[in-house]
């Protein structure tokens, strides 16, 4: 099974949100960083991806769409892999994001923290992905600038007819037009906030 969507956006915009409605929509099963904790046998994989030597096909073999992180961090690279996919880029306020981020995500203490600390595969899988920020991942100029730039390169690389630039805000409307479907009866699924993430925030070991 060949990937048909790629989500390009970056963790904590909206792509829980975009996780659900991609399933709804009937381009499921859509993975996302859940599916990591769920199936902790792909975590090696991972691995081998952010070493430079990716199984692609291994990785996402029961999947027909794909987003938030870890996915994200391997935009171009999956892109290429798959040229007929589409790609979504979520995309939200930096700094809202970036609050979002601190919260959540990347909060000292949270689940990434914990894994690099205890190492093992877990910690080399987070590490791989936060590889990118160094150590400014609570510095706010960096981490919005990163996000500005992050959004630039999508836009530059990919085609417009292949990109859909999203907020989930935004609802039904773009995405189904964008994926040439109808409109569904069920409401968007906004899912996710803050204190959901926390309640369910996954150990790690």
């Amino acid at each position: 099974m060949a990937l048909e969507i790629i989500g390009s956006g970056l963790g904590r915009t909206g792509t829980k949100s975009l996780h659900a409605a991609l399933e709804l929509l009937g381009f499921g099963p859509c993975h996302h960083m859940v599916e990591v904790f769920a199936h902790r046998e792909s975590v090696p994989l991972w691995i081998e991806a952010a070493e430079g030597r990716p199984d692609w096909n291994a990785i996402f073999r029961n999947y027909r769409s794909a987003v938030d992180y870890p996915t994200a961090a391997y935009w171009r690279e999956l892109a290429t892999f798959y040229p007929d996919a589409k790609i979504i880029h979520t995309l939200r306020d930096p700094d809202q994001w970036f609050d979002s981020t601190q919260a959540t995500i990347f909060r000292p203490g949270g689940p990434p923290d914990q894994a690099i600390q205890a190492g093992g595969m877990m910690g080399d899988f987070f590490g791989s992905i936060l590889r990118p920020f160094g150590d400014k991942l609570h510095d706010r100029a960096f981490m919005t600038d990163y996000f500005r730039r992050h959004a630039d390169e999508v836009r530059a690389e990919i085609p417009p007819g292949r990109l859909l630039f999203y907020d989930v805000s935004e609802g039904w409307g773009p995405l189904c037009a964008f994926l040439g479907v109808d409109v569904p009866p069920a409401e968007f699924p906004f899912q996710n906030t803050r204190a959901e993430f926390i309640a369910r925030a996954p150990a790690v070991q």
